[in-house]
């Protein structure tokens, strides 16, 4: 069977284990950062299964690569 999840920033939250809720994306985005010397999957916030997830969808080019690039982009604050 075919995977239909949405590949959306708010289903990157969900894959992720965390509220997806706008309120809740907002929060996290706002209360974390990432120095741009730093891999998205080497933060310090991630689980170890967080971290898998976003190196297994970078790695495999995957259809989470677009929202997790995203959400690395809103993570590096200027």
């Amino acid at each position: 069977m075919m995977d239909t999840t949405p590949v959306d920033l708010s289903h990157l939250f969900e894959q992720l284990g965390l509220d997806s809720s706008d309120e809740a994306i907002a929060q996290f985005i706002a209360t974390h950062d990432i120095d741009h010397h730093i891999h998205l999957s080497q933060a310090p916030f991630w689980t170890p299964a967080q971290k898998s997830f976003i190196i297994e969808g970078l790695e495999a080019d995957a259809l989470w690569t677009e929202p997790i690039e995203q959400l690395d982009t809103q993570l590096r604050k200027l």
